[in-house]
């Protein structure tokens, strides 16, 4: 569920493609097809409504931050390398941010995501693409 989580977020972001999304979906679907959240997935067509219900019905002290953390963090670095405009992408990040389990908003690195965009307004892509850098370590 954790795995199905980061890349639903990513993909409400415009950040994962929906095939990955719907693949990982179906995967976990099928692995426990008697599951009433798989189940309920399986029938939303509306990803922010996917990821709200995942966030509300995931028990966040009971899943596996390592888990979710290497997933997100290995598809949010693949966007990143793929991204052609440094700008863009780091906007995007705070609301990335704020869309993850309140648990993991707090925490390295992914408390980054809120504040990586800052040093952009003065300019300084290389600072910006240093946190980055910091935060893909993590993997």
């Amino acid at each position: 569920m954790e795995k199905l989580l980061a890349t639903a977020i990513l993909f409400f972001h415009g950040l994962a493609d929906e095939n990955t999304y719907s693949s990982q979906l179906n995967e976990c679907f099928l692995s426990d097809p008697s599951n009433d959240d798989y189940l309920y997935l399986e029938w939303e067509n509306d990803i922010g409504k996917a990821v709200a219900y995942l966030r509300t019905h995931i028990n966040p002290a009971s899943f596996d931050r390592q888990k979710i953390g290497k997933v997100f963090l290995r598809k949010l670095q693949e966007s990143y390398e793929h991204s052609p405009d440094i700008k863009v992408f780091a906007a995007r990040m705070y609301g990335l941010w704020k869309s993850l389990p309140e648990n993991l908003q707090n925490i390295e690195p992914f408390f980054a995501l809120c504040y990586v965009d800052e040093p952009l307004e003065y300019g300084d892509e290389k600072q910006t693409r240093s946190i980055f850098e910091q935060i893909f370590r993590h993997q």
